[in-house]
């Protein structure tokens, strides 16, 4: 039973052993993760001996070093078995065994003394030139001098000529065996060891580790095993040199790209995808050639194709394959194409509306940053298939009717970019695509319309809290003429100021900004710079790169796009804002007859990037671009006026005009309220509409959000049958009614008014609320409050109602 155990047990190790050499060679990904799991430090090229210490303690380590010890001592003496028959039959010549033999004990014995972790080289190799001389005493009797001429002397020169010649012309004659590897490997193993593992001695060790010890130790072994043999026909191999240097060129770079190996792997690839049938393609995955060769580098054909087939039938199987090619393998190519092939194949499929919404569920898969395979085109399908999935969640029938027009839009940009496309291959992935999208979207649009006219409930058309976006809330914007006729007559002056948008938050200054595009002459092309975002940069080059992204971005989002170039970003990481400001020359270079609006919204963050970098290089930046680039305007927006702010910014911003966004006019508020989107039918009685304009003073956002509200409370009623769905109308009650949820629902804004003020200020409100008379002691901060729009002139009353009531519940609560 024993002797059976045995048995096994050595089998069990010739079969790692053999494992080892496969994955050296055609699986490295997977030999590099198996070490790793070993030891976490162990690396292909490591020598495992030099963790002896560590054998003890990680049997699998001491088992590992085992195996490389063999394979490095026993691989050559096969190699030059394969070899040698080969050569007898090319070259006529008998194989001299003798000498072959001789060298053979000398590297047996060499590895047996460096297994013993001997540090000392010359032991080793002294040991091993001992053992080839006695070994050749023994057999043929020759002398000590002879001997050891062969084995350290210059012999080891001409060995190594000879090994090049013979194992190039017996892989050139033996292409696709096994030993054609091995003798391309005795080229490159012998050009990098000669000078260190031959000089040093034959028997070096198993320095490297296992795949330096095979790829290079073993393959010394073999040009010293097959050189030694042949050592006697120098002169009939160097009269072939002409020809066997073209053979060692042609077999070299054929061995190097693995070219043997990809003949037999086309062959099998060719064959899988013939004989397999459209529905059988995902049963071929588990067979294509980068499950047993993870390092092809010629390409192969139809893998891409295979693996898109396989994806309709079975996705996961399909997405499996992906992963291996890209983490397993250096097949990331083909995966990228397979992953496009995919992606296309999905958005050409779509033939409903709840197919495009799913798209982007379909896809999330994908690595980000997506393939640069997909282009441009699929990752604009996916931002569709996310508009309409947002269509889709939306909470009225009304509003997803409204934001299906986002989708829309850029399906009829996108089909007019396909059309003008020189691009053959996209025009023809695509087709009819986004016309085909354009159709489903459309119908699913007036179906949406035709439902929100039937409803019973009111439309739920106010838009309360984020900026308004002229895509989506398309006239709900009211007002603000004034300030746009301003911006545009000093924009066209001779000598325009820097333009200073301040006021209030939520007072609609970030809504302007993006409506200003479609309110002002076409020669004018504003340019919105979220600063708030790009303030986030803590390097002066992040600032910068953050800039001209939101430049460029800004510029195609304009309801007439400007496509415009990308900054060098070499010049932009050396020196960021000269090469913005070289940038923004060549921009106003090749737009002639345009003038360019900068609009730098939240622009008091410039401060923070200010304070982190210990740098003013943007503010440099700034009045650079003032008095040299007379094309370009700046326009500043925040909630802050300059005396606010520290005194370095007077540096800087000098000729500035100031326009202040407040309040909306009543007539103005009014339209807001009872016509917010064309076609509304009236839902207010006249005095709630009053309520409303006392209330919130005009304030845009607290217009929108009482309006909001009133709205949900009229829909509440009509679904529990409290109202009729003809005649419900809001009252001067409902407005009252809905107080309370405002102010929850308006919390942050308000929190954020009564945070921005000072002691002195909040200290002055209280009192005011209690009841008490400000003093003359109070007209500066009367003043200052008055500024803010909190206070009226006579510093004794609120100017917006709904910030007293918020005040008052604070203080309640405190």
């Amino acid at each position: 039973m024993s002797n059976k155990s045995s048995a096994s047990g050595f089998w069990n190790y010739v079969a790692e052993c053999l494992r080892l050499l496969y994955w050296i060679y055609f699986k490295p990904f997977t030999f590099e993760r198996w070490l790793r799991d070993i030891h976490p430090e162990l690396k292909p090229r490591d020598n495992p001996f030099d963790k002896r210490a560590e054998f003890r303690t990680n049997p699998r380590l001491r088992r590992y070093a085992g195996q490389v010890w063999w394979l490095i001592a026993v691989v050559p003496m096969f190699a030059v078995l394969l070899v040698a028959p080969v050569y007898t039959l090319v070259s006529g010549e008998s194989f001299n065994w003798f000498i072959s033999c001789v060298f053979w004990v000398g590297w047996f014995i060499g590895r047996f003394f460096d297994r013993g972790g001997n540090k000392n080289k010359l032991v080793i190799f002294l040991a091993a030139v001992l053992s080839i001389f006695l070994a050749y005493q023994f057999l043929s009797g020759v002398t000590f001098v002879v001997a050891v001429g062969v084995a350290v002397g210059v012999a080891f020169v001409v060995a190594f000529v000879v090994a090049f010649v013979v194992a190039f012309v017996v892989a050139f004659v033996v292409a696709l065996l096994v030993a054609l590897v091995v003798a391309v490997g005795v080229v490159v193993g012998v050009a990098v060891v000669v000078a260190g593992s031959v000089a040093g001695g034959v028997a070096r060790g198993v320095a490297g580790g296992l795949a330096g010890s095979v790829t290079g130790s073993v393959a010394v072994g073999v040009a010293v095993g097959v050189a030694g043999g042949v050592a006697g026909g120098v002169a009939g191999g160097l009269a072939l040199g002409v020809a066997v240097s073209v053979v060692f060129v042609v077999v070299f770079i054929l061995g190097v790209l693995r070219v043997y190996f990809w003949l037999g792997e086309l062959l099998w690839i060719l064959t899988l995808f013939l004989l397999s049938r459209n529905g059988k393609r995902v049963n071929c995955l588990r067979y294509l050639p980068p499950r047993f060769d993870e390092l092809i580098i010629l390409p192969l054909p139809f893998m891409d194709m295979m693996i898109v087939e396989a994806y309709r039938k079975n996705p996961i199987a399909a997405r499996e394959t992906i992963n291996y090619l890209i983490s397993s393998t250096n097949q990331q190519k083909v995966a990228a194409q397979a992953i496009s092939g995919i992606a296309v194949d999905i958005v050409n499929r779509c033939q409903r509306l709840s197919d495009i919404v799913e798209i982007a569920n379909q896809l999330a898969w994908i690595p980000s940053p997506p393939p640069k395979e997909l282009g441009i085109v699929v990752p604009q399908f996916l931002d569709i298939s996310q508009n309409v999935r947002a269509s889709e969640e939306a909470t009225s029938l009304y509003r997803k009717y409204e934001l299906l027009n986002i989708p829309i839009k850029a399906l009829r940009q996108l089909g007019q970019s396909l059309a003008l496309t020189k691009n053959a291959r996209v025009a023809v992935s695509f087709g009819n695509t986004p016309q085909s999208w354009l159709t489903i979207l459309e119908t699913a649009q007036r179906t949406l319309n035709e439902q929100a006219q039937q409803s019973q409930e009111i439309r739920q058309v106010y838009i309360a809290g984020n900026s308004l976006d002229p895509e989506t809330a398309k006239n709900r914007f009211k007002g603000r003429i004034d300030i746009f006729r301003e911006i545009e007559t000093l924009a066209l002056s001779e000598q325009p100021p820097v333009l200073l948008l301040y006021g209030g938050r939520r007072t609609g200054k970030t809504s302007a900004l993006k409506y200003l595009p479609y309110r002002i002459q076409a020669n004018i092309v504003p340019l919105l710079v979220d600063l708030q975002g790009a303030a986030s940069a803590t390097t002066l080059k992040g600032l910068a790169e953050n800039l001209a992204q939101q430049i460029i971005e800004a510029a195609r989002r304009l309801p007439r796009r400007v496509y415009l170039p990308n900054p060098d970003a070499n010049k932009l990481a050396e020196d960021p804002f000269p090469a913005l400001q070289t940038w923004l020359a060549e921009i106003e270079r090749s737009n002639s007859g345009k003038q360019f609006l900068l609009c730098l919204d939240e622009y008091e963050r410039l401060g923070e990037v200010v304070e982190a970098t210990s740098s003013r290089a943007p503010l440099n930046f700034i009045r650079n671009l003032l008095q040299h680039q007379r094309k370009w305007i700046l326009l500043f927006s925040g909630s802050q006026e300059l005396s606010e702010l520290d005194d370095y910014w007077s540096d800087y911003l000098i000729n500035t005009r100031a326009l202040r966004m407040t309040y909306l006019h009543e007539l103005e508020a009014r339209d807001l309220i009872q016509q917010p989107v064309e076609n509304f039918s009236n839902i207010y009685e006249p005095t709630a509409v009053d309520e409303i304009i006392q209330l919130t003073r005009c304030q845009p956002y607290l217009v929108q959000l009482m309006c909001y509200e009133l709205v949900e409370l009229l829909n509440r009623d009509i679904r529990r049958n409290r109202r009729e769905a003809d005649t419900a109308k809001a009252t001067a009650q409902d407005v009252q009614e809905v107080i309370p949820v405002v102010l929850e629902r308006g919390d942050q804004y308000f929190r954020e008014l009564w945070k921005s003020l000072t002691d002195s200020d909040r200290s002055l409100l209280r009192r005011i609320i209690h009841g008490e008379t400000p003093t003359q002691q109070d007209k500066g901060v009367i003043r200052k409050l008055t500024r803010k729009e909190i206070l009226t002139q006579e510093g004794n009353a609120f100017q917006v109602p709904f910030v007293q009531k918020y005040i008052e519940q604070l203080l309640e609560e405190e």
